[in-house]
């Protein structure tokens, strides 16, 4: 009988060794990351906590290809993105990330349907637009312009217009921040259903500590240090979650 042989699992969608970002020179230098190391695996959904100024949207950036390092090394399913050219970083932007951020950057004059469906005319295999429409439960909204929605609409037809490229990860910069509490948790269940129905890897940023019981793991940044990783060992719906 031959030697079995385990089958070593898959690289880590992020893995980061001592990632610094300093911004400016001499007097005016700031140093909004410090020595950062993480991994992160397919399909998890990472919650990035603390305080405004903390380093999590410096460290976000980076993770997106939006920011490089000034210092470190990060890869991306086995593949280095410290030291890519421009190029190189658009095309991966393109094709693997999907961006939420706390405004939604919608174009007024387009229909909800029509600012899912420019992104498609960069994806490589893009989701049907209804579907991705209907993922964020706003399919009779679809022929809505953005000032005809709420805000938590909006942010939802932001959410579709990031998914409908089928992006390996999901990145969002404080997705709730400017919601109230009953929309914030609407939005927030949709991220989740993204990363667990479609394996969707997503990583969020809070300042709310309440949403990081939705997480598999919570990084906790304080001046530009990764301070803490906690890993939630019963994970929370956004019902449960008490803000």
């Amino acid at each position: 009988m031959g030697a079995v042989t385990d089958t070593p699992p898959p690289p880590p969608v992020f893995s980061a060794r001592g990632l610094t970002k300093v911004y400016g020179r001499g007097p005016a230098e700031v140093v909004a990351l410090r020595e950062v190391s993480l991994e992160i695996a397919r399909g998890e959904f990472v919650v990035l906590l603390g305080a405004s100024g903390s380093g999590k949207s410096t460290l976000l950036n980076i993770l997106g290809g939006l920011d490089v390092p000034t210092q470190g090394e990060l890869s991306f399913n086995g593949h280095r993105l410290d030291g890519a050219s421009e190029a190189e970083l658009t095309r991966y932007r393109r094709e693997h990330v999907g961006f939420v951020f706390q405004f939604y950057n919608l174009i007024p004059s387009l229909t909800v349907r029509e600012n899912v469906a420019l992104v498609t005319d960069i994806a490589e295999h893009p989701m049907d637009i209804d579907e991705a429409i209907e993922r964020v439960h706003l399919t009779p909204r679809r022929d809505h312009f953005p000032a005809q929605l709420s805000g938590g609409e909006q942010q939802r037809v932001a959410i579709a217009r990031a998914i409908v490229k089928r992006p390996e990860v999901l990145l969002c910069d404080e997705p709730t921040g400017a919601l109230d509490y009953a929309t914030g948790k609407l939005v927030l269940d949709v991220i989740a259903h993204i990363n667990q129905e479609l394996g969707t890897t997503a990583v969020v940023i809070t300042h709310n500590a309440a949403i990081a019981g939705m997480a598999d793991r919570v990084m906790v940044l304080g001046d530009g240090r990764l301070q803490r990783v906690e890993r939630n060992a019963h994970k929370k719906t956004s019902a449960e979650l008490s803000w």
